[in-house]
């Protein structure tokens, strides 16, 4: 055996191994009870758009492509959803204190102004998650809607932190 075959052979068996190694998938079996959707409004047409280019990596669902199946790209879609939901998660929203979901929604009008969401390498796969211009504008009114609902709901001394 030639030293080329046994590097292959290495490596199919590494490849072999690895598909063994398994997470657990991010699939909330009952429903959201903190959803954001329990203490705000979310219109269908922004709802279609959060499900289109948001919910896979930021709430407890995520629909899995097939190829999510095989390893190394298991491991790299769980890395990602794990880091998104670390940064907001919808199906959790209403756990954050009101401080964090007034500024959550102020990251999402950054995001969709800046177009730093969705990440480029989930919307080059998922063709339905790249946002028209017209999309993001939706996401930006809407968010900024629930800020301003918040105002109305809560004293700005606890949405916003004072400026020292």
């Amino acid at each position: 055996m030639t030293t080329k075959s046994k590097i292959l052979a290495g490596l199919v068996g590494v490849f072999v191994l690895i598909q063994f190694y398994r997470h657990e998938p991010n699939l909330q079996e009952a429903p959201a009870k903190n959803h954001l959707t329990t203490e705000y409004t979310i219109p269908a047409n922004v709802e279609q758009v959060l499900v289109n280019a948001c919910y896979d990596c930021h709430s407890n669902n995520t629909v899995y492509p097939w190829y999510s199946q095989v390893q190394p790209l298991a491991y790299w879609i769980n890395h990602h959803v794990e880091d998104g939901k670390k940064h907001l998660n919808f199906d959790e929203f209403t756990t954050y204190r009101l401080r964090k979901q007034y500024h959550k929604m102020e990251e999402v009008v950054e995001q969709m102004q800046e177009k730093e969401m969705p990440l480029k390498s989930y919307s080059l796969i998922h063709s339905n998650a790249r946002l028209k211009d017209e999309e993001r504008t939706l996401l930006v009114n809407w968010a900024e809607a629930v800020m301003n609902e918040m105002k109305g709901r809560y004293p700005m001394d606890s949405l916003v932190k004072p400026k020292s």
